[in-house]
């Protein structure tokens, strides 16, 4: 303040009432300028709620008027009745009965695209390794690569001795055990939106807890299993659901996609017995911050988490071994889709490699208009350093403001 004060004292010394506001407007002009900028920018670059909100009102202005339909007969409203999906509510579990292939969350071109990355015939960037860890009854191996347009990818390998694939595809499938026995300690809740009773395909909603300088996320996921023999292909992904409304807490992840593939392999013990179970996992997902700085978190977190998922599945196969019941999502993991490998291969090379993966529609590049905000917050800093004053501290005071508000935040 005392440097604005002095800097208009010393404009109103002026001897003429024309240099006083030439001397005004020298000082104002910058700041008309940096508001007709911001302005021009900010319509330019206006935020995703906003145009959500504009496309709401459109839409609710032409809504056109429901007029009742004609009387159906009897035997015919019957038939309908049957094969129709079971809607109670929007965020009640929605229960369909059988329905084509393409109108489920999770369908045949998803099976086709993790097994496509299975095999690393997905055509994405190389591999490179981040860590190779063994306890006496596991080993885990980890890797990542780093796509031009989206976040960073992870494919990790843990190989656990004396499991089954059958108790391993449930455990990972089982909600209710994750918050039960804790091993997954980040989530929340959840609930099931959506189920289809003879494909197994679900969608479930996740809330989990991030870091305290974060947020908490909400993911609306659509899965499924696939079983070909003892390997089982398990699709987990983001699926649009506009009847989940959106609210500012927790944050909804629109990208996310983490899928396994779970097979015998034969044991360390070296007696050839196909004993032990491997799941590849691949993972990744646009949380909401910087790429920079989940690639830290997760280089940090990664070994913690995964040495609590081996203790989990202990307790998970001794629950099983005991008799206890098994609970809704395993039973929904029993209700897998048998496919010969064969026949699917066949199938994918008739068809375009990744055309309808779930990575490939969700990435998209970014923008160069997302550092606008920060290009338009340091300009007019620049333009104000430059016009109040022209010693060091006042422009170290103003850079120094400037840091701080375009730095990142709290996301």
């Amino acid at each position: 303040m005392s440097v604005l004060a002095d800097l208009l004292a010393e404009v109103f010394r002026e001897p003429t009432l024309a240099g006083v506001a030439r001397e005004l407007a020298t000082l104002a002009a910058p700041l008309w300028l940096a508001a007709i900028v911001g302005l021009l920018i900010g319509w330019a670059w206006r935020p995703r709620w906003a145009a959500a909100v504009v496309d709401v009102a459109a839409t609710a202005q032409h809504q056109p008027v429901p007029v009742a339909a004609p009387q159906a007969p009897a035997q015919a409203t019957t038939a309908a009745a049957e094969s129709a999906v079971v809607v109670v509510d929007p965020r009640a579990t929605t229960v369909s009965e059988p329905a084509e292939d393409d109108e489920l969350a999770v369908n045949t071109p998803d099976l086709m695209h993790l097994r496509r990355v299975v095999e690393e015939k997905d055509g994405g960037p190389a591999w490179t390794h981040m860590m190779d860890r063994t306890l006496p009854t596991f080993r885990y191996q980890a890797w990542k690569r780093e796509p031009e347009n989206g976040p960073p990818q992870y494919r990790s390998s843990t190989i656990f001795e004396d499991a089954s694939p059958d108790v391993v595809r449930d455990f990972f499938w089982d909600d209710d055990f994750r918050i039960k026995n804790t091993w997954d300690d980040m989530l929340l809740k959840h609930e099931t939106l959506e189920e289809c009773t003879e494909t197994g395909t679900m969608v479930v909603r996740w809330v989990r807890k991030f870091p305290f300088f974060c947020s908490d996320r909400e993911y609306v996921i659509g899965r499924r299993i696939w079983a070909s023999g003892k390997t089982y292909y398990c699709v987990t992904k983001s699926v649009p659901r506009p009847s989940v409304p959106r609210c500012s807490k927790p944050r909804r992840v629109d990208l996310y996609y983490s899928s396994w593939c779970i097979r015998p392999v034969e044991s360390r013990n070296g007696d050839g017995a196909m004993t032990a179970c491997e799941v590849l996992l691949f993972h990744h997902e646009d949380m909401g911050i910087p790429w920079s700085i989940a690639k830290l978190g997760v280089q940090q977190g990664m070994w913690g988490c995964v040495k609590r998922i081996e203790p989990g599945l202990r307790a998970y196969q001794t629950a099983r071994a005991a008799g206890e019941p098994i609970s809704k999502f395993a039973a929904m993991a029993h209700a897998n889709t048998k496919f010969v490998a064969g026949e699917l291969t066949a199938s994918e090379n008739n068809d375009e490699a990744g055309s309808t993966s779930n990575n490939a529609q969700a990435e998209k590049p970014k923008h160069w208009t997302g550092n606008l905000p920060k290009v338009f917050v340091i300009g007019s800093v620049v333009a104000l350093a430059c016009t109040f004053d022209k010693g060091l501290l006042t422009k170290a005071l103003v850079f120094g403001t400037a840091r701080r508000f375009a730095g990142p935040g709290r996301r």
